[in-house]
């Protein structure tokens, strides 16, 4: 995916902080009582028929799709104050808060995305006494090093609901360019920043980034203007096309947006997803363009003669960044399952000009970052990664960057000669952003580093594996406490993702321990679809063979009560948004195996995912109901559509978002309504739906903390754990 999203290591952890909470806190805990159960109440069913491919499809539920009809909003609200009075009465949920709050808002500001520009250095600084991040601006990285805030976006909106998607600085560091946007929308407008004394420019372009497709900016080298991305204009295109045809535009500062000048685009993809970047000398930029989220990207370049292709979707380019040596640098999934680097003079930017650097590496290339005579590489090696280097000929350099057993370890900026930043973490050892000393060989400690509240002494991590039901070996990382008895009675939280081509990676986050201290032991399952193993591992999780990735998590979860870490009494699921579909596909297919199910912001009506705008750049990914054999495929796994009357299903905790513009909240509405009415005396299914936020970027802090606290407390009541309070 060219979105953020793909980057995002421990992705599933990160689903569980993301989709908002209330305000209102419940008292803390008195006398244990048991949690205010309520019935749901009847959904009313509406029939409606449809008939696709000689199949004819009976919905009760389609009524539920429209959000903006009072009678939608008033059985969401009906089922918010349901699930409210259920997850605010439940035992231990005050000792919850008291420490959730506490390993998150006590913490000291962590940084992230730091780049370098004129000599500055920029970063967000995620401070845990603010709602949302400040952009702030250092002279040096070194420990101690104390920042200038530049934007702080509590003072520009002092509610807490706007978030910043991005930003980019000029190639001096005298300007800066964001993208905002509020309630969870992603619906980003740009303004400019004045980095001298942080003031507003005063012009501002709307809707360069809509949830749908995001968006970029390149900066030209002068400094008095960019190319960013644009969406149309009401007028511009019918009202069904305005989140899509996204293009490339010009704007000079000073002047208009409506003189602003056409560049490229009118060739793309109607879901075209465009990452822009320059070159350090200004005289190129670079458009890599997404069909789509299904891993297919065309390469545009704009040079003294204007724009040119250089590839196209079929030509396996995925990623490319300017070197300083006059060259691109490509890494190119064709020809090659673990990937290739390939250089290509920018004198003769054809893709047959091409030169085969780096290949045959034993793990898959994910990132590379050609600095003055190095190439550094981000090897991914079934999850966790390492980084190594070559020189500009290809040749394997023997200084190895040392790194942790399962780690991930992550590319950041080239800094001066061949150094680099490099930030790495570990399920139990804080990330930390380090700066690698090609001269020496040495990692040095920066002031991006991650201080940890919680104390992981107490905790191991083990690889295991499962087999699924091809044959094929499916891993899995264990964190648990030292010494868990393999009894077959640890309460187990079970996560997956599997899709996009996404890594699930090891990644350290302190609100992990909150479960260890309750004794429940947490599983990242690297499923197919996923980017773990590169292109095939990816491709055998998409389309009409996603199924593999239900049939690789259902074996994770049987492998773990086989090797006795648990039993399906004291098993637990989680995953969000594709993660989410994982979800409702285990908790249908087997719902034997599971005691509980929490499900973020997921597609659940397979059919119908195409209809909502985010869904039609899905269809590479999942397929289209257009065509037979994808429906197919898509009905028979369908979680929506898989649900049986009178099945004793797992308790179910849905959460979604009402300003979604990624994963349409119908979606949820709909699962929720349909497992209520197959088995009314069964387990329990909630919904809980944010009214002011969407797929949980840039949610609050404290919406993100409710969310926290509502999931535990939700998990370990079902799981039969009583809450323990620690300091």
């Amino acid at each position: 995916m060219i979105r953020a999203l793909a980057r995002l290591s421990g992705l599933l952890l990160v689903f569980a902080q993301m989709t908002a909470g209330y305000a209102q806190m419940p008292e803390p805990d008195g006398p244990s009582s048991p949690p205010n159960l309520q019935a749901p109440g009847e959904t009313p069913r509406i029939p409606t028929l449809q008939a696709l491919h000689g199949v004819e499809l009976k919905d009760d539920y389609r009524w539920l799709e429209d959000g903006t009809a009072p009678n939608v909003q008033a059985w969401s609200d009906a089922q918010n104050k349901r699930s409210r009075a259920f997850l605010d009465g439940l035992p231990g949920v005050g000792t919850l808060r008291k420490r959730i709050t506490g390993l998150i808002t006590k913490r000291p500001a962590s940084f992230g995305g730091v780049s370098l520009h004129g000599g500055r250095y920029f970063a967000m600084r995620f401070d845990p006494a603010k709602q949302q991040p400040d952009l702030v601006v250092f002279k040096t990285l070194e420990p101690g090093s104390r920042p200038r805030v530049l934007i702080d976006l509590m003072k520009f909106d002092p509610s807490g609901s706007t978030a910043m998607d991005w930003f980019t600085p000029s190639h001096d560091g005298r300007s800066v360019a964001v993208s905002l946007s509020k309630g969870g929308s992603e619906e980003g407008t740009l303004h400019i920043y004045d980095v001298a004394n942080g003031k507003e420019m005063g012009e501002t372009i709307p809707r360069v980034q809509v949830g749908t497709g995001g968006g970029s900016l390149a900066w030209a080298l002068d400094g008095k203007g960019f190319w960013y991305t644009r969406y149309p204009r009401a007028g511009e295109r019918p009202g069904p096309d305005l989140d899509f045809y996204q293009q490339v535009y010009f704007h000079k500062l000073g002047t208009p947006e409506s003189s602003d000048r056409y560049e490229v685009g009118k060739a793309f993809s109607r879901i075209a997803e465009i990452q822009l970047q320059s070159s350090e000398d200004g005289k190129h930029v670079l458009a890599l363009v997404a069909n789509g989220d299904g891993g297919d990207n065309s390469l545009w370049l704009r040079g003294a003669d204007g724009w040119t292709q250089v590839s196209k979707d079929e030509d396996g380019v995925i990623g490319a960044s300017f070197g300083r040596d006059r060259a691109l640098w490509l890494l190119s999934k064709k020809d090659s399952a673990r990937r290739q680097v390939l250089r290509l003079p920018l004198e003769t930017p054809s893709l047959a000009k091409a030169r085969v650097v780096v290949s045959g590496q034993p793990g898959i290339l994910q990132r590379v970052v050609p600095t003055e005579s190095r190439l550094y590489v981000e090897e991914m090696l079934g999850g966790p990664n390492r980084i190594i280097q070559f020189d500009l000929h290809g040749k394997a350099l023997s200084s190895n960057i040392p790194t942790e057993p399962v780690s991930t370890n992550i590319l950041g900026q080239r800094l001066k000669g061949d150094d680099v930043l490099i930030y790495t973490s570990s399920y139990i050892t804080p990330s930390s952003g380090l700066v690698y000393r090609s001269a020496t060989g040495a990692l040095e400690k920066t002031v991006l580093r991650t201080k940890p509240l919680a104390d992981f002494s107490d905790a191991e991590v083990i690889e295991e594996h499962a087999t699924s039901k091809d044959g094929t070996r499916i891993p899995m990382f264990i964190l648990q406490k030292k010494g868990t008895k393999r009894n077959g009675a640890n309460p187990t939280l079970l996560m997956g993702y599997g899709g996009y081509g996404v890594s699930t990676q090891p990644w350290y986050s302190d609100i992990a321990h909150v479960l260890l201290e309750q004794g429940v032991v947490q599983v990242d399952t690297v499923i197919r679809g996923g980017g773990e193993f590169g292109e095939t591992w990816h491709d055998a999780g998409k389309l009409t063979r996603k199924q593999n990735v239900f049939d690789d998590f259902i074996a994770c979860a049987q492998r773990l009560v086989e090797l006795g870490y648990t039993s399906p009494a004291r098993l637990a699921i989680e995953g969000g948004s594709n993660g989410g579909l994982l979800m409702g596909a285990a908790l249908t297919q087997r719902p034997d195996l599971f005691r509980t199910v929490v499900s973020h912001v997921g597609m659940y009506d397979m059919i119908h995912v195409e209809d909502s705008p985010n869904g039609q750049f899905n269809i590479t990914e999942f397929g289209t109901v257009k065509d037979p054999i994808q429906f197919n495929a898509l009905l028979a796994y369908s979680p929506y559509h898989r649900v049986k009357d009178g099945t004793d299903y797992p308790s179910i905790l849905f959460l979604t978002g009402a300003n979604d513009p990624r994963v349409d909240p119908m979606q949820s509405r709909k699962m929720t309504a349909r497992l209520q009415a197959a088995n009314p005396k069964g387990r329990p299914v909630f919904l809980r739906t944010s009214p002011n936020t969407g797929h949980g970027m840039g949610s609050p802090l404290a919406a993100r903390i409710e969310t926290m606290v509502d999931v535990h407390a939700f998990l370990l009541h079902e799981l039969g754990v009583t809450v323990k309070t620690v300091e």
